[in-house]
């Protein structure tokens, strides 16, 4: 079973060519209309997770499946998908346009680091319904994508990047930001932001070989080199959330990942997660999921 969609997949798939130089670039970047990849006789995008970001202006009626949420676009968004999560696109009619753009992380190495941002966070909202007026002016930002690839300037891809950037700011923008974060202490923020990495290097679990390396507070602490109380303060503070909480969310939608998209056997998952019971891990899930993770595999699959 195929858990990971490549570059290579996307373009023998999508579009029935490589690119000559995709191997020997350090980090790639592509922009597409939309338009061109929809429709009737298009196969669907399977869920899956990929191995490189995308950013999507959607036009039409869909459903993006993403992670364990199912998110219904009745007019136009901006969709933000990472290589940490999995998501299938389900067109609803076949009146459809946009633009998206792909890239990997590579791409913006030194450029900043695109984890940071909510948008492409396992615990935000990768789905920002817009305006028809702010679709029009995203429209122009990807337009100038498009001309900008095209052309033979030496240094398109520093002003590809600001286009990249520029879509994510007109989304946090549009997004409802939580002043809080902003008010706290770097050192709080910094800490935050160290124990959300440590854990996001986690995941993804993507073979039966592979187990975490760390589930406790005390764990993360640890390699954080802090006081768990204070660690889980700054996490109270800056997400309003304790660090138990986190962590049993974010491997909470990891196993449900791997009980949609894998075949494994549940002792299986369980390990990988890192119990040692699986025991421990059912009655860790159903506390949290309300059901087994036998009877939440066999409910209906994206």
């Amino acid at each position: 079973m195929k858990l990971t969609e490549t570059l290579e997949d996307f373009y023998t798939v999508k579009i029935k060519g490589m690119p000559e130089n995709l191997k020997k670039e350090i980090g790639h970047f592509n922009v597409f209309k939309l338009d061109d990849y929809v429709g009737s006789t298009c196969n669907p995008l399977p869920y899956t997770r990929k191995d490189f970001y995308k950013i999507s202006l959607i036009i039409g009626k869909n459903k993006v499946h993403y992670a364990d949420k199912t998110v219904a676009i009745e007019d136009q968004a901006l969709f933000f998908a990472n290589p940490q999560i999995p998501y299938s696109w389900e067109h609803i009619d076949e009146n459809q346009t946009g633009f998206f753009c792909i890239f990997t992380d590579a791409f913006f190495s030194q450029f900043g680091n695109l984890k940071e941002y909510p948008l492409f966070q396992p615990g935000g909202n990768p789905v920002v319904p817009i305006s028809e007026e702010l679709a029009m002016s995203l429209k122009t930002v990807y337009l100038k994508m498009l001309d900008e690839i095209n052309s033979d300037y030496a240094f398109k891809y520093d002003v590809l990047r600001n286009l990249v950037f520029e879509i994510i700011h007109f989304a946090l923008k549009t997004q409802t930001v939580t002043a809080s974060l902003y008010s706290k202490s770097n050192a709080t923020i910094r800490i935050s932001s160290l124990f959300l990495e440590l854990l996001e290097r986690q995941f993804p679990v993507e073979s039966i070989s592979q187990q975490i390396n760390f589930r406790s507070p005390s764990e993360y602490a640890n390699q954080l080199n802090v006081h768990v109380n204070h660690l889980n303060k700054a996490l109270k503070e800056t997400t309003g959330k304790t660090t138990s909480q986190i962590i049993s969310e974010r491997i909470i939608q990891e196993s449900m990942i791997l009980l949609k998209q894998t075949n494994w056997n549940i002792n299986e998952i369980a390990w990988c997660l890192g119990f040692e019971e699986l025991s421990h891990f059912i009655n860790f899930f159903k506390k949290n999921v309300q059901v087994s993770p036998k009877n939440y595999r066999l409910t209906e699959i994206v």
